[in-house]
C-alpha cells in the first residue's frame, strides 16, 4: 500500500492531507495563528488558586490564563519544582538529570495550596490548545514524544504500548530500554517501537534526552512566558507518527517546511530523505 503526505501552504496556515492508494484518509489544518501547541512547554506564573475547583490558573502568555488542575500535577511535581528552582537559579546547567535526588510523590488526594503558590515560577505543558473562551488546559507531568517512545523526567517506570502483545518482544524492549536510558528518565515505549534494533531505539532516546538537556540548560535565563522546549510541527508529528515502509511521497509547495521536514526525515529515517519533494508548480 502506497501513503503520499501532500503539504499546501496558505496565509492562514498549512493545510495537510494524506493519501492511501491515491484515497484521502486523513485532513488536518495547521493554523499559524496559534503559537500554543499541544506538546509545548513554557515558563509559567501561579496566577490563582481555586480552592473550589482545586486548581490553579497559569500564566503563560495567552490572553486567557491556563487551566491546570490539581490532578494534572503528575505524582513527581515536587520534583519539577526542584529541579527547576534549580535550573532557574543557575545551580543545575547541565540539563541532566543524574544523581538528582528526587522528592516523594504527591498525594492524589491532596489540595492545589500545599504544592503551589501564587506568584511562583512553574513549568507547564499544552495538553489542549486554546479555544473560544478557554485559556490552554496544563499539566505538570512534562513528556516528550519521539518516534519510538516518549520520555518522561523525573521517573523510572518502563511502559510498554500493549498493542505489543509478544511476550517475548515485551522482554526484549524490557531490557533493552533499561540498559540505555538515562537516569531518573522514565520511557513509554510507542507500537511501533517492536522489532527496532538497540541503534534505532538508541538514537530515538538520546534525540530526546538532547532536546530537554537544551530547554533545561537555557531556562536561567528564560523570562516568565516564555516557551522552554516546542513541540515540532503538525507535519513533523504526523510523520514521526505514521511514517513507515510502505510510504513513498511527501509533497509540499513551501520551502521552509520541505527544509524541516528533509531535516527531520535524516535524523529519524536516512533512507527516506529522497521521497521528500518541493513543488513549484
Amino acid at each position: 500500500m502506497s501513503n503520499e503526505l501532500i503539504i499546501n501552504s496558505t496565509q492562514n496556515g498549512s493545510r495537510i492531507a494524506l493519501l492511501k492508494e491515491k484515497n484521502l484518509t486523513e485532513f488536518h489544518h495547521d493554523n499559524d495563528e496559534n503559537k500554543f501547541k499541544v506538546g509545548d512547554i513554557y515558563l509559567g506564573t501561579v496566577k490563582k488558586i481555586v480552592p473550589g475547583l482545586n486548581a490553579a490558573f497559569i500564566d503563560i502568555g495567552y490572553e486567557k490564563d491556563a487551566f491546570l488542575h490539581y490532578l494534572d500535577l503528575g505524582p513527581q511535581i515536587r520534583s519539577l519544582n526542584k529541579y527547576s528552582k534549580k535550573a532557574l537559579s543557575n545551580k543545575h546547567t547541565s540539563g541532566s538529570l543524574a544523581n538528582f535526588k528526587n522528592e516523594p510523590d504527591i498525594n492524589k488526594l491532596g489540595k492545589m495550596n500545599q504544592v503551589l503558590t501564587k506568584g511562583q515560577q512553574i513549568l507547564v505543558q499544552i495538553v489542549k490548545e486554546p479555544i473560544s473562551t478557554k485559556g490552554p488546559r496544563l499539566t505538570c507531568e512534562l513528556s516528550l514524544a519521539g518516534r519510538y517512545m516518549v520520555l518522561v523526567p523525573f521517573s523510572n517506570s518502563i511502559n510498554i504500548s500493549k498493542k505489543i502483545t509478544d511476550g517475548e518482544e515485551r522482554k526484549r524492549l524490557l531490557r533493552l530500554i533499561s540498559s540505555i536510558k538515562p537516569e531518573n528518565f522514565g520511557c513509554i515505549i510507542r507500537t511501533v517501537a517492536k522489532g527496532k534494533n538497540v541503534t534505532e531505539l538508541d538514537k530515538d532516546l538520546r534525540n530526546l534526552e538532547e532536546s530537554w538537556k537544551a530547554g533545561m540548560k537555557k531556562l536561567h535565563a528564560t523570562k516568565p512566558r516564555e516557551k522552554v522546549i516546542g513541540e515540532m510541527s503538525r507535519a513533523s508529528s504526523l510523520l514521526r507518527d505514521i511514517l513507515n515502509e510502505s510510504f513513498d511521497s511527501l509533497v509540499t509547495d513551501d520551502k521552509e517546511i520541505h527544509d524541516e521536514i528533509k531535516e527531520y526525515i535524516r535524523k529519524i529515517a536516512p533512507d527516506k530523505e529522497k521521497i521528500v519533494k518541493l513543488y513549484n508548480g
